[in-house]
């Protein structure tokens, strides 16, 4: 069993995660305005990178939860799985958006 702590730990993880993948999205957004769409693929390719990341981060926490575990969630979890939602929501934005540009 997780302790609250660890739970907690998970939780910074996937914001951390899920805060770099939005900050490559963003700059794979400014990098397809400026028409330079070589870096533009390879910052959405780390920004997928890190939301896998975080996606096993929060998988480890579902997973503890279907095997019957008690998870003691608090604000930081909540934040994190609230960060990892607006990240995945803005990545189909930015895609849509670079398909404009392109």
């Amino acid at each position: 069993m997780m302790t609250k702590e660890e739970i907690t730990m998970v939780g910074f993880e996937i914001v951390a995660y899920s805060g770099e993948a939005r900050s490559k999205l963003l700059l794979a957004l400014e990098k397809a305005k400026q028409q330079h769409f070589d870096e533009c693929n390879s910052l959405i390719e780390q920004a997928n990178d890190c939301l896998n990341d975080a996606h096993k981060a929060q998988t480890e926490l579902l997973s503890l939860e279907a095997r019957g575990e008690e998870i003691a969630i608090g604000f930081i979890t909540v934040h994190a799985q609230d960060h990892l939602m607006t990240t995945l929501l803005l990545k189909d934005i930015v895609f849509h958006l670079i398909n404009i540009y392109h």
